[in-house]
């Protein structure tokens, strides 16, 4: 299943995702920090995407109260309440 969030609060604007038998196929982010956001969703490719929830919610950027891992886990558990 592939899936499009609106983050909020963050530098990025969507984050487009690619689910199969709740594993993370891709993630794709428009918007936000080029290199990390790379670096970030080469990381969570092939993982259980519980597995990733758990393991990005909760994380801030300076002194806002959310980032765009963060966000990327409200992504990831709107796409499996979905599927």
């Amino acid at each position: 299943m592939t899936y499009t969030y609106r983050p909020t609060g963050v530098c990025s604007s969507q984050i487009d995702l690619e689910l199969e038998d709740g594993v993370i196929r891709s993630v794709a982010f428009t918007g936000g920090c080029n290199g990390n956001l790379q670096g970030i969703s080469c990381l969570v490719k092939g993982m259980d995407a519980k597995e990733a929830i758990g393991k990005l919610q909760g994380i801030r950027c300076g002194g806002k109260p959310t980032s765009c891992p963060d966000q990327l886990s409200r992504a990831l558990a709107a796409a499996l309440a979905e599927a």
